[in-house]
């Protein structure tokens, strides 16, 4: 029986004021026009340059740095290296183990050594060759394997085994689950590293005043409030010395979300140099200071009853994380995590492996923890389906989560709009009609995936609120909205003008945004796990309502009634039921006259109750809101080449309440884009820990020539805890195209891969593989007894 079609039954939520409407982001003109100044463009007056000199090897002693013969160079100010530090740093407090640079040993290669400050590129390249340098090699351990093998070497000798998170988590009775199920499959799925692949240069300029000992540092940061924290920390300066600002910034992934060791060392060399100093790295540096996802092995059992009831779920998760901490102890509980609140599960044991390597570290890219984990899921639930005659639709919706919903490890659901983004995406893509009757070479494949609105608890545990606007109104009437939240892109600030102009119903033009300069706007964690709209959007929303209750009080008490007697509207107010009215300058004016300049603030914090449980690691996975979203991908395949093009994605998100479809649209392609690159062609690939496709010619990206027609529906499931009803949108998206496009190209060729990406070699030799063993089976079947020859076994 058809499911009820829920999203064509129930049309989106009309545009009000300004919620709802198509809006145009407020940044987008400087950015299409070329007037956008990124941290690399700004004319902040003569600066030295900077530049970083790396590792040879991959792991080693550090013996001896001498630059004695670079200072003596003319033209070099300054010469730093680990020892100029005073602290190591990580965005995880309890693992903070890296150096801005390099102390005692070095364990990647590329990894930053010691910096220079010169007052010209060539003079700081002469001083980069004549810095004398003396490491003695160590054994280094490029896989995971190879780090947890008995008797390998310690990259840091707290961490037995290499091994710098490991999680175990068992929710319910696992066995009986198992005993219980009809169908009990178990698989292994791999996923290569892949990179984030973000525009813009990584670039920090800093400026060190000598006389006030102040620090200034612009950078392409993602999380200004936590550099902030981290230059303290290395420099040994106290938070007042030093003045944070995040301009334009070309896209940041997660590549961006943790303080990274280029911004240190700008900052270090700044002061060494007592000036100011530049320093952009090359797209080379870019992929050493990585922060991308990690190579992935997962394995993966599942139980299900003949419905489509998933009855328990045993994961093994290994992750290949690099040579330091960073996001890595979080990434690997995500992944445990997340196995929840998509579906109901009967019962789940989780085992979790975070492995240092000598690699360059990997981070919390886009959907962290869950996008390899979601692949190995939605592709067992594929082939599962496919073994009890089940449409893969029927087995996700046998498993429908219905609101308000605890999950199996305390995750807090209290919407869910996922039966309705199944409905948009199996009508819009002709589904019934067309899958299986597309011909040879020709299929489709669905997934789902869902993700978080923000982390429950700061990463930075302070007691302060998660999220506060400050809204200033002055006598040119304008409302600024002071905000340390970072528009990476994603439209955070066209959101927040629009949330204010909505609660004051005042045009967008009275609002202008200032935002992420730590000497003006107030603190703010962040743009990461798409935290902003949920929180920062709840706090523009409540400092919107208190400004309007300012505004109210001043008219009712100028026009001598009381306040529940005005009727608000906008560019003006009345007295309800009367002609008596005032237009909002005047309203501004009596609002004023007393105080002068207003300020009034907002602030928003994670309730409790969706805070997570109690049990070690509880914390990573909760939210105020999940998100969900269900694609079907249609791909071609050729079987000759390997070649397998993507011909169209149709893809349903439910964010809620969307506050600007048209952001919410490009933030829901981006994501399906973003998916398509790591399942067809995105790889980091290293010799000897050296990258080998440390540039956008060897690093396959997808252009625009691969880019096929998305076409994206928006379910509104409205949140109770949302600003408006509304909840991520930019990171969910993601996590399903993989294993819808593994599905399709089974669809397409009949062969399930369990690897990714499926470049045309790696398919290809699958399809090989597969054409030895069916000629096998057919030199048996024709000789029985027969041996088959060594040539045709190989």
């Amino acid at each position: 029986m058809r499911h009820e079609d829920v999203s064509l039954r129930r049309a989106p939520a009309p545009p009000t004021h300004s919620i709802g409407s198509r809006t145009p982001l407020v940044d987008g003109i400087e950015k299409v026009t070329g007037r956008a100044r990124y941290t690399a463009d700004l004319p902040l007056g003569p600066t030295l340059v900077g530049r970083i000199g790396r590792s040879p090897v991959a792991h080693g002693v550090i013996r001896r740095i001498d630059a004695t013969r670079a200072l003596a160079l003319p033209g070099v100010r300054a010469v730093i290296t680990g020892e100029d530090f005073a602290a190591p740093y990580g965005v995880i407090p309890i693992s903070q183990n890296e150096w801005p640079l390099a102390r005692g040993k070095v364990r990647y290669r590329g990894e930053p050594l010691f910096a220079v400050a010169a007052e010209d590129e060539a003079a700081a390249e002469a001083a980069l060759a004549a810095v004398a340098v003396d490491i003695e090699p160590l054994p280094a351990l490029f896989t995971a394997a190879e780090a947890r093998a008995p008797g390998a070497p310690l990259l840091h000798e707290n961490k037995p085994g290499n091994i710098e998170r490991e999680v175990e988590q068992d929710f319910g009775d696992v066995a009986a689950g198992f005993a219980a199920a009809d169908l009990v499959l178990e698989r292994r799925y791999e996923c290569a590293e892949v990179a984030h692949g973000q525009i813009e240069l990584n670039a920090t300029v800093a400026h060190w005043e000598p006389e006030r000992e102040r620090l200034t540092v612009h950078s392409v940061t993602q999380v200004p409030y936590y550099l902030h924290l981290t230059l303290a920390q290395t420099l040994g300066l106290d938070s007042s010395q030093i003045r944070v600002v995040k301009p334009f910034v070309g896209g940041g992934f997660g590549h961006r979300v943790e303080p990274l060791n280029f911004e240190m060392v700008a900052a270090a060399l700044a002061r060494a140099a007592s000036g100011a100093v530049k320093l952009e790295l090359t797209r080379e540096e870019g992929f050493l200071t990585h922060r991308g996802r990690p190579a992935t092995e997962t394995r993966l059992k599942i139980g299900m009853k003949r419905s489509g009831e998933i009855t328990a779920v045993d994961a093994e998760v290994v992750q290949r994380g690099g040579a330091y901490g960073g996001y890595g102890l979080v990434t690997i509980l995500y992944a445990g995590a997340l196995l929840h609140a998509l579906y109901k599960v009967g019962a789940v044991r989780y085992r979790g492996y975070r492995v240092y390597t000598n690699l360059p570290p990997c981070g919390a890219m886009r959907g962290h923890g869950a996008v390899n984990v979601r692949f190995a899921f939605e592709s067992l639930l594929d082939e599962m389906a496919a073994e009890l005659g089940l449409d893969p639709f029927v087995v996700r919706r046998a498993n429908l989560i219905e609101p308000p919903y605890r999950t199996l490890n305390d995750l807090q659901v209290n919407s869910c709009g996922l039966a309705q983004c199944l409905d948009a995406v199996e009508q819009a893509s002709g589904w019934r009609e067309r899958r299986g009757k597309l011909g040879r070479g020709r299929g489709l494949g669905m997934a789902c995936s869902h993700y978080v609105s923000g982390s429950a608890k700061p990463v930075h545990w302070s007691g302060e609120p998660h999220a506060v606007v400050n809204l200033k109104l002055d006598f040119d009437t304008g409302i600024t909205v002071l905000t340390g939240a970072s528009d990476i892109g994603q439209g955070s600030s066209t959101l927040l003008a629009q949330v204010v102009a909505e609660v004051l119903l005042l045009p967008m033009a009275r609002i202008r945004v200032v935002a992420t300069d730590s000497a003006l706007t107030p603190k703010d964690n962040g743009s990461y796990s798409s935290r902003v709209s949920f929180m920062v959007g709840n706090a523009a929303l409540r400092a919107a309502q208190g400004l309007k209750r300012v505004l109210v009080e001043a008219a009712a008490k100028r026009m001598e009634v009381e306040p529940d007697d005005i009727d608000w509207q906008g560019e003006s107010c009345c007295v309800a039921g009367t002609d008596r009215r005032m237009d909002f300058a005047q309203v501004v004016q009596a609002a004023l006259a007393d105080t002068g300049t207003l300020t009034v603030k907002g602030t928003w914090s994670t309730p409790p109750e969706t805070q997570g449980g109690k049990f070690r690691g509880a914390a990573v996975g909760s939210t105020a809101g999940f998100s969900y979203a269900a694609q079907v991908v249609e791909v071609s395949v050729d079987e000759d080449t390997g070649m397998v093009r993507v011909e169209r994605v149709w893809v349903a998100h439910d964010c809620g309440r969307a506050l600007n479809p048209l952001a919410v649209e490009g933030q829901v392609q981006g994501a399906v884009w973003m998916g398509m690159g790591q399942a067809l062609s995105e790889e980091t690939r290293y010799h000897a820990g050296l990258p080998l496709a440390a540039n956008f010619l060897d690093y396959r990206i997808p252009t625009i020539a691969e880019s096929p027609p998305i076409e994206v529906t928006l379910v509104e499931s409205m949140d109770p805890l949302g600003p408006f009803g509304a909840k991520e949108a930019s990171e969910g998206g993601l996590h399903a195209f993989p294993p819808a496009l593994a599905a399709a190209v089974c669809d397409a060729i009949g062969l399930r891969v369990r690897e990714l990406p499926l470049s045309p070699d790696r398919l290809l030799e699958a399809i090989q593989a597969r054409r030895r063993e069916e000629k096998l089976r057919a030199l048996r079947a024709g000789r029985p007894g027969a041996d088959v020859p060594e040539a045709e076994r190989r």
